[in-house]
């Protein structure tokens, strides 16, 4: 990971976000003008009604396409950053990698700075802890579906009464389509519920 330097400081830039229409910015823009020091709205990058959960967001984007080197990221919070602690850390080394540098108003934050530096580094060691106990978790839930008979993945769209009584259906002539509107799901799932293939 690479160290903040000393060279000139450049441009400031703000990114807000805000995940619902109809929450109000002015907050974050408030103390970003204020604290975090961003001169001009136009240097602020707002995704309005965005979660946080997508990994592409236009203004994110176009801000991280904007940014030079010895400009900096100001944030009101890192969650405002990225769709999770992992994906904001790789994004920070990013940024401080192409020698752009990231504050953050609320956490304290500066990579700027030797303990801003080490801040970022125990943030990536937390977030690989946490991508490691997410794993863990999933394998373990995955191998106990598997001991009860129960497959990983998204819940059957039919139960197993439906499925019989969709198979009736299917053998008295009723179309794939017809079964579908009936138990209100799509062609796809009847198709997998009665074992063929939908090509």
């Amino acid at each position: 990971m690479a160290i903040g330097t000393s060279s000139p400081p450049g441009r400031r830039f703000g990114y807000v976000r805000v995940s619902k229409a109809s929450q109000d910015e002015a907050g974050q823009i408030k103390v970003l003008m204020e604290r975090g020091s961003v001169q001009r709205k136009g240097d602020l990058f707002i995704d309005r009604g965005v979660s946080g959960a997508k990994a592409s967001r236009p203004e994110l984007d176009r801000m991280l396409a904007t940014v030079e080197p010895n400009d900096t990221v100001v944030l009101f919070k890192l969650d405002r950053l990225g769709r999770s602690s992992g994906h904001t850390i790789l994004l920070i080394e990013d940024l401080v990698k192409r020698n752009i540098h990231v504050e953050s108003v609320v956490d304290g934050l500066n990579t700027r700075t030797t303990t801003g530096m080490a801040m970022l580094s125990l943030l990536a060691i937390f977030a690989s802890m946490e991508r490691s106990f997410l794993i863990e978790r999933t394998r373990a839930g995955l191998d106990a579906a598997a001991q009860s008979g129960r497959r990983g993945g998204r819940p059957a769209a039919l139960t197993a009464e439906q499925i019989d009584h969709a198979q009736e259906m299917h053998d008295k002539g009723k179309s794939a389509s017809a079964i579908a509107s009936y138990f209100k799901v799509s062609r796809s799932s009847v198709y997998r519920a009665l074992g063929r293939s939908s090509a």
